[in-house]
């Protein structure tokens, strides 16, 4: 017996080794790389100081309308994940991308991700970059909460809201939601390197897959979902998305135009995501919508479909 669990001893000391020195390894790998690819992450729009961290915001083209595109929980590069949709745009509008803390090129930083502080943020983000509302918002997924507060928050800084497979308050009432745990794995994972080993996770991103992205362009997204893979800031997010859409929900629909383009639901793991977003915009007071067979990341499927209903809507308000 005591020869048997000797070996065994023997066994998990050899395994445990094995582990430390991939670990290391990964941790390694992943510091010199990160160095080497710092040279292409030097960011495209402007930082501005917002509670102590600095965050990015990006903008192109001009026009008498400012869309604000708004990203998706754990988007690494919303600017980059937004490019198919908004360079097609940016000849009409004036077009911005606002990246939160722990996104893109945007700081991670110990704020708190409760409704109240990642709309503020956003806003006085905006103000200090020298943007001005009224706007007309896109939000996608999660962001979707942050664009139907500021509407209830602020009406007169919102025309409408544009979705993109916007997620909306009841969607949380259901929504399977990752445990901590498995955030945390996800996290360290990321923190020492083991995601490089996988290279189809990043290079299945709808913008890359679909090609929206030069190759250049593909390579800063890359580099940033690297270094910007489940960030505090996301975790807490998702940590506090059931108080934040509660809180949104109690302050009813807003009264603003909408108009949400909505996935076939196949990328969303909610059997009722599709009829959720169609009773809540149908149930607004100037509500459209559209469903595109295409996955979540919607903006990158269909942007032209996007894109041509989207003029039309605005310059129908």
């Amino acid at each position: 017996m005591k020869k048997v669990l000797g070996k065994i001893r023997i066994v998990v000391i050899v395994v445990i080794s094995i582990l430390l020195l991939i670990i290391a390894f990964s941790f390694i790998n992943h510091r010199i790389q990160l160095k080497k690819e710092s040279a292409i992450l030097s960011p495209i729009g402007t930082m501005v100081n917002v509670n102590n961290h600095q965050m990015h915001v990006y903008t192109e083209g001009s026009g008498a309308k400012t869309l604000v595109f708004m990203s998706g929980g754990g988007t690494a590069s919303p600017v980059l994940d937004f490019k198919g949709l908004y360079s097609k745009l940016s000849n009409q509008y004036r077009i911005v991308v606002v990246e939160k803390a722990g996104y893109g090129y945007s700081e991670t930083a110990a704020v708190s991700r409760d409704i109240d502080t990642i709309l503020e943020e956003t806003r006085t983000a905006l103000s200090l970059a020298g943007e001005k509302a009224p706007y007309i918002l896109f939000p996608h997924s999660m962001s979707g909460i942050e664009a139907l507060y500021w509407a209830q928050k602020y009406p007169e800084e919102v025309t409408s809201i544009i979705g993109l497979d916007p997620a909306i308050p009841s969607a949380y009432e259901k929504y399977p939601l990752p445990s901590d745990f498995t955030m945390g794995l996800t996290s360290f994972g990321a923190r020492i390197g083991i995601t490089r080993f996988f290279p189809s996770i990043v290079n299945s991103s709808a913008a890359i897959k679909e090609n929206r992205l030069s190759e250049q362009e593909k390579n800063i997204y890359r580099a940033i979902f690297y270094e910007k893979t489940q960030t505090s800031n996301m975790i807490e997010e998702v940590k506090m998305i059931e108080n934040n859409a509660k809180r949104v929900s109690e302050g009813g629909i807003p009264n603003v135009p909408m108009y949400f383009f909505i996935s076939n639901g196949k990328e969303v793991p909610l059997d009722d995501w599709k009829n959720l977003l169609i009773m809540y915009v149908g149930a607004a007071k100037d509500g459209k919508y559209m469903i595109l067979d295409s996955g979540h990341y919607i903006h990158d499927y269909e942007p032209e479909i996007i894109v041509e209903e989207s003029v039309k809507y605005i310059e129908g308000i």
